[in-house]
């Protein structure tokens, strides 16, 4: 399960734990200590909504790109007319 971005959860972050936001807007957390990033927050293990999906213009006409809650990359084909 994922959970909106807010105030309560970048103060719940452990002290050597930072976020960042990429172009995309999509939220990310820095342990600098082991010097690793992820897309989950390390206390409740959730990723944060962000909603991020885009439309790219590297793609075909009618495509775009998501990312699940885990951070993995998938494609939606929209159907632009009709069944």
């Amino acid at each position: 399960m994922a959970a909106d971005l807010n105030l309560e959860w970048i103060c719940s972050l452990p002290r050597s734990w930072t976020y960042g936001i990429t172009r995309g807007g999509r939220v990310f957390f820095i342990n600098e200590e082991a010097k690793s990033t992820t897309w989950l927050h390390p206390v409740t293990g959730e990723a944060v909504v962000t909603g991020h999906r885009r439309q790219s213009t590297d793609l075909p006409t009618g495509w775009e790109e998501a990312y699940t809650f885990e951070g993995a990359r998938y494609y939606i084909k929209l159907n632009l007319g009709g069944w």
